[in-house]
């Protein structure tokens, strides 16, 4: 007999999909044809389905919506009344890679035990995907078409699943009932209907599809190198945790944007807070992973910690006054970098409807300096580096070799050059740019800025190993009076505790080294300080 491979995500069942598995199961191979059109005349009838469900670990995004135990409960029930059997293994994300047909086969034969061993002589593949049909041909599979009525030009009898799954969450985006419509009855097959109405999925479909923060797998932006991003939150988790600490409140405390869950692991360690519940959000993918990984190894004292993966900027996820202490570590300026403005008002109105009366929001981030509109004069050492083609590009590499190629390029350029490089790269994408002129002043060569241009400048002319990361993110939108407004704007308390403070590290190893600022002084300079580096408030409701 013969083996029918059926890889997809499957987030979505069609009844067209059935009827198709239907025939495969029942009719004579001879009456079928494959992508070529060639008879599967002198095959083995078709007996059993291989259902690989691919990025079984990924869920929550608008390319893999659904986690996969919600798509094997839909295959099981579509399944039941299929002419043969059906078999489930889910298989992880590899991402675009042309070993992917491989690596599914490898993965079945490990999942199932050695029991199924899929090959060109026993087995089959059913697939649309032109990609995807390519991969498996060249590993010798004949496939069956579904979908596919010709692969050159490409055109298909039918709706693909995932063109349903657009439909159905443009539908809820429209504020209409995806139940009523007639288009998406006639296609979806029950089993899918069922699910999405039992869980409600709908609405989830719409809430993913809807976030502007979010790519399609999840992550709020392609540049950033997590492996960086991941280990700076580890290393100042505990530094962090000692800042805020004496403000939290017990009880339901909610760590929004947690990354890896390194602080919750520090409030979990708390001998105060052993009764609370932790709760961990994260809109990437890739950290939201990395915390459910480290749940599973046993890493938190406290076993009351849950994670989600959301943008918790767009909707409540908590009841109404349920959470006594929300917690926003280096989050509040990638809402403001990634969505504007008016995102942040809507991100503090929902903390504060969803805080307990007298709870508290601690808020620590990067900040601007006071009265950043002022001229100053920024000195930068030019014999600390190199100084030539500072704007090389490296664009024309893969994306690996591409950052790590500007990495070590930055890490050799002068301070002055990489001055050149950040007025060029910072905000480029949406059109910002930083206006500077160079002035001489008492026999100095300066740079003539805005103070909040200079501190956006010093806040991230470091940060090399995640650059085109740091480029999107502006740091020094508020001063710490401009915080305080918006906080009380919004209905909050700002506790006398809430202030500016300064990384002294930071102004110690990576600014004064580097750096000066300076303002005209009649015929010369006068230095300035160096300005804060970061944010403490703690709010509460009142």
């Amino acid at each position: 007999m013969t083996t029918l491979l059926f890889p997809g995500r499957h987030h979505l069942l069609t009844r067209f999909q059935h009827d198709c598995l239907v025939a495969c199961l029942s009719r004579p191979p001879a009456e079928l044809v494959d992508v070529d059109g060639a008879s599967l005349a002198g095959v083995a009838p078709i007996d059993t389905v291989l259902w690989a469900v691919t990025s079984a670990d990924h869920a929550n995004t608008r390319r893999n919506p659904l986690p996969a135990n919600r798509r094997e409960v839909a295959i099981e029930a579509f399944a039941h009344d299929l002419p043969g059997r059906s078999f489930v293994y889910p298989i992880d994300d590899l991402g675009r890679s042309p070993r992917f047909a491989e690596y599914v086969l490898k993965k079945i034969a490990v999942e199932s035990g050695g029991r199924f061993r899929p090959s060109p002589a026993d087995t089959l593949v059913g697939c649309s995907t032109p990609e995807v049909i390519a991969l498996y041909r060249a590993l010798g599979f004949r496939v069956l078409p579904f979908e596919l009525a010709s692969l050159a030009p490409e055109r298909y009898r039918a709706r693909r699943p995932w063109e349903l799954v657009e439909a159905l969450a443009a539908a809820v985006r429209r504020g209409q009932d995806w139940r009523r419509d007639a288009l998406l009855s006639a296609e979806v097959h029950p089993a899918s209907l069922a699910l999405y109405d039992k869980y409600e999925l709908g609405g989830l479909l719409g809430q993913i599809f809807d976030d502007p923060l979010l790519g399609l797998d999840g992550d709020i932006t392609d540049t950033r190198d997590y492996s960086t991003y991941i280990g700076a939150f580890d290393r100042g988790a505990a530094r962090k945790y000692q800042t805020v600490r004496d403000h939290v409140r017990p009880g339901r405390i909610v760590d929004i944007g947690c990354c890896t869950g390194s602080l919750l692991r520090e409030l979990a360690r708390d001998e105060r807070l052993l009764e609370a519940d932790l709760y961990g959000i994260e809109a990437a993918q890739t950290l939201y992973q990395e915390c459910v990984h480290r749940k599973e190894q046993g890493l938190f004292d406290n076993p009351n910690v849950f994670f989600f993966q959301r943008n918790f900027s767009r909707a409540p996820l908590f009841p109404e006054h349920s959470v006594d202490t929300f917690l926003t570590l280096s989050l509040t300026h990638e809402i403001v970098s990634y969505q504007g403005p008016e995102a942040l008002t809507g991100f503090l109105e929902l903390l504060r409807g969803q805080l307990a009366l007298g709870g508290r929001w601690i808020n620590l981030d990067v900040v601007g300096p006071a009265d950043g509109g002022q001229e100053v004069l920024l000195e930068l050492r030019a014999d600390d580096g190199a100084n030539e083609d500072p704007l090389r590009d490296f664009s024309g590499l893969p994306a690996r070799q591409a950052r790590e190629a500007l990495q070590a390029h930055l890490d050799g350029l002068s301070s002055r050059a990489r001055f050149t490089r950040f007025a060029a790269d910072f905000r480029a994408v949406e059109g910002g740019r930083i206006a500077w002129r160079p002035e001489r002043v008492a026999g100095k060569e300066l740079l003539a800025l805005r103070l909040e241009d200079a501190c956006e400048f010093l806040s991230k002319k470091d940060y090399t190993d995640n650059w085109q990361s740091e480029m999107h993110e502006r740091f020094c939108f508020f001063d710490f009076e401009a915080w305080r407004w918006a906080a009380e704007a919004a209905g909050f308390r700002v506790l006398p505790a809430s202030r500016a403070i300064q990384n002294e590290w930071i102004v110690e190893h990576w600014w004064r080294p580097a750096a000066r600022l300076h303002r005209r002084r009649g015929q010369g300079l006068e230095e300035l300080p160096y300005p804060v580096t970061n944010v403490l408030l703690v709010c509460e409701n009142r």
